[in-house]
């Protein structure tokens, strides 16, 4: 399977205040993880996918209490923040085999999952468009954090071993896939995330959607009476 070619140039300018609180809140959590993390990739990644899965969830549950309350169709709105929400996961569970996270990390990684959830959600109730831009900057800078990583490995500065199973069996990558290849389909990933967030705020503000990247083909992932159903 090969990774969809992902646009490095998008960008969505900022348009009126929302949109600028949104930027510079995504910036000065870059600058944080920059200084906190430097150029190890792969415990940033651990890190900040357990974050990167929360907002999907959020909105989903939202949008799904919303349609109960106001009984009226979601527009596809729940699944695809649903899939969002997987996907990252994913995302973790493979860098969890490529890092090993330390038990300081573990402890960051529950300290900053609880206090990014409550924020996210007082966020997304008070103003679901502001959140959606903030997951779509998110995104631009994991496509920017992916292709840095993509340079260590590209460039002997960063080991590009073999690709961990899970990552194989989810993405269907050949068996003898490696490091170099996951970031390439993860990258691919965040991309169509950053796009579909970008639509969604668009969409709120009445404003054209644009085009979105593509995703990846991946595994559907389903409980086991399911499958044996």
């Amino acid at each position: 399977m090969t990774a969809p070619l992902v646009d490095l140039s998008v960008h969505h300018a900022p348009k009126g205040v929302s949109d600028a609180v949104a930027l510079g809140f995504t910036k000065l959590l870059r600058f944080t993880a920059d200084t906190f993390f430097a150029k190890r990739y792969g415990h940033r990644a651990v890190v900040l996918e357990t974050v990167a899965a929360v907002p999907g969830m959020v909105g989903a549950t939202i949008n799904h209490l919303t349609c109960l309350r106001r009984m009226c169709d979601d527009k596809g709105w729940i699944k695809t923040l649903m899939d969002e929400a997987e996907n990252e996961r994913m995302h973790l569970m493979t860098f969890i085999e490529v890092a090993k996270p330390t038990a300081f990390e573990r402890f960051v990684v529950v300290a900053v999952q609880w206090v990014f959830y409550l924020f996210f959600f007082a966020l997304y109730l008070i103003s679901s468009k502001t959140a959606h831009r903030v997951v779509g900057y998110f995104e631009e800078e994991a496509v920017i954090s992916y292709t840095h990583y993509l340079a260590e490995l590209d460039e002997g500065r960063s080991p590009n071993g073999p690709a961990p199973e899970i990552a194989k069996r989810y993405w269907n990558l050949p068996a003898d896939a490696t490091l170099r290849d996951v970031v390439m389909v993860v990258r691919a990933d965040e991309a169509h995330h950053r796009d579909v967030n970008h639509s969604f705020a668009n969409e709120i503000a009445g404003l054209p959607t644009g085009d979105i990247a593509p995703c990846p083909p991946h595994e559907e992932l389903k409980p086991a009476w399911k499958s044996a159903a």
